[in-house]
Order: C-alpha cells, then structure tokens, then sequence
C-alpha cells in the first residue's frame, strides 16, 4: 500500500505504547501443551448472540477500506463471507451499509460512533438494521485522540475516499474555545456519548448492542446494570489512550468481573491461532482481527482477506489439538501455563 494509507492503517496513539504492549504482552503468556486426548469430533464452532460462527475471529471495524482495495468493504466483506466470518462495518466505512449488505452471505455488525447529530445518528442505526445488520457496535473509547505518526506523515484521505455514510450530516460547529482556552474540553468533545446514550439506543433500535472499548472492570459492570447484551475488551488497537495496559491484560479481570453475565470478545494485537487461545483461555468468547486482514486486503483484496483468515483458523486448530482442547469449551485458564 501507499505511505498514505501505510501512515493511517498502521499508527498508534502517541508514543505507540499500548500498540507494541498489545503485543508484547501476548508473547509473554506461554501454552501448556498436553498429548493424546482425544479429538474426534474436534470443532470450534460457537453461537454469539443468537447466530451461529464456524470460529471464534471476526472483522473488526475499520474505516476507509478504499484506502486499500478499490471496492473497499465489499471486497472485505467477500472474503470474509466466503470463510463464512462475522464482519462489523465501520461507521467511517468508505461504502454505503446498504452495497456492504447485499454482497455480504455471512453476518454484518454495525460499529456506531454517535454523532452530534442524534436524530442523523438514529437514521444511521436504522439504515443498519433495516440493511439487516444482526448487532450494534457501539464505541466508546476515542472521543478524541492524537495520533502523532499520522500526523507527522501528513495522512489525508485521497479523492474517491470518504465516510459516505456520514453524507448529509450537518457539520459540528467549530471549537468555541479561544487562543488561551482548551479545544478539547471547549469543542472536542461536544456531542461525546456519556452513560446517557445507552438507554436512548436501546430505545432506538431492536438489535443487540455490545460497547467497545471497554478497559475497566467497574466500566464493565456499569455497562452490564445498562443491559448491554455484550463487551469488546480492547484499546482500539493501541490507537486511543497511550500507556493503558494491553487487552489481552485488561481481559481477565474484566472477565472475573462480569463473571459470564454477557459474552466478552477481545481485540488488540491478535496474530495468531495461539493468541486466540490465549484470549479464550482468559475469558474471551471470541475475538477480533483488524490491521492483519486490512494488509490481507491490500495484497489480495477478497482473497486476501479470506487467506488471513484461512491462516488464523488453522493455526487456531494446530493450537487446539497440541493443548488438548477438542472444543472452545475446553479452552480454560488452565491452558495458560503458569
């Protein structure tokens, strides 16, 4: 890909610590490999809020997929339906939900960023679940953020390349703030979701709703007594608060918990089949894969994306059959070596 995109696809927040923590911290947990259990009837099937996945990787959101491949999220979503994953579509994706949906076979979640337009944000949530979309994504971790790499290398969105679902919302008015007075708490953050908006979402729209971005154990059980009917552990790819731990260090506290009230699924840092154990073994019921099939999209588009997730399934099942686990089921903390 271009340095353009490059810059974009690949920063993190600040001095890129939670991005390299993501991974430096599953590298440190170690397998207990075990032998000859049986594994006939091996699988790793799951069902997550009423549908039924082959395993447990989906797509998480990322916007501007035209960045990488000209039919963006339709070619993301190809590949990804032809290893029949699960998807979730960026609010910012750079095609409408509607041509995402009618080209997709397997299932569709829809990440929302609530705007400060909330009746555009309510038209937003229902062109998904009248698209057919099976989940609402709702992230709650960057309602500001600096990414200082993007910065540097001057990042902007190329002509042809657009939140094309945001089109016809009426911009945010400008900073308010004065030379001498803070953009962020005078601007910035006007129109930011608060605890507020979960009641009103659900108000909105039938579909379940999962927050992502959850880091905190009490930000955890506040979102369970809201009703939310799902949790995405995660740091926004190390592209949010710089300096928070890892998630997959985040995850089993936040697991102990919630304590099996709601289905936790993890992000950050996932590149291979053992980091899906891992995160399993840790609470996870399943987990999300972001900057590995965006370079799977950019080399390969379609076919790309379903070889990322060809790869990640297999060496998921390697991981299985040499820690003794037939099913997701066996995969418990027992399989982290202490």
């Amino acid at each position: 890909m271009g340095e353009n995109a490059w810059a974009y696809i690949s920063t993190g927040t600040a001095d890129e610590l939670t991005l390299r923590s993501n991974r430096e911290a599953l590298e440190r947990l170690r397998l207990q490999g075990r032998v000859l259990t049986e594994m006939s009837g091996a699988q790793t099937r799951l069902e997550l809020l009423g549908d039924a996945y082959e395993y447990p990787v989906l797509l998480a959101p990322a916007a501007y997929h035209r960045l990488l491949h000209p039919e963006g999220e339709v070619a993301t979503a190809l590949g990804a339906s032809a290893m029949r994953a699960g998807m979730i579509v960026s609010t910012q994706a750079s095609v409408p939900v509607e041509e995402i949906a009618r080209r997709a076979t397997g299932p569709l979640w829809f990440q929302l960023y609530v705007q400060h337009d909330r009746a555009f944000t309510k038209s937003l949530v229902q062109r998904a679940a009248n698209a057919g979309y099976r989940a609402l994504v709702l992230t709650v971790d960057v309602p500001v953020s600096l990414r200082n790499r993007e910065q540097r290398a001057g990042f902007r969105l190329p002509p042809g390349v657009a939140a094309v679902n945001l089109r016809g919302m009426v911009p945010p008015p400008p900073p308010r703030a004065e030379p001498h007075e803070s953009e962020v708490f005078r601007g910035l953050l006007d129109g930011a979701p608060t605890w507020k908006d979960i009641a009103w979402l659900r108000s909105i729209s039938p579909l379940p709703l999962l927050l992502k971005g959850i880091m905190s154990p009490a930000d955890a059980l506040r979102a369970v007594d809201e009703g939310v009917d799902g949790i995405i552990v995660s740091n926004h790819g190390g592209r949010a608060l710089d300096t928070a731990p890892a998630a997959i260090e985040a995850l089993p506290l936040i697991a102990e918990a919630v304590a099996g009230r709601v289905p936790l699924l993890m992000d950050g840092g996932i590149r291979r089949g053992t980091d899906v154990v891992k995160a399993l073994a840790l609470g996870a019921r399943a987990v999300l894969i972001g900057r590995p099939y965006l370079h799977g999209l950019a080399v390969a588009g379609p076919l790309g994306v379903a070889h990322v997730l060809k790869i990640l399934r297999t060496e998921l099942e390697i991981a299985m059959a040499l820690t003794g686990c037939a099913t997701l089921r066996d995969i418990t903390p027992e399989v982290i070596w202490r």
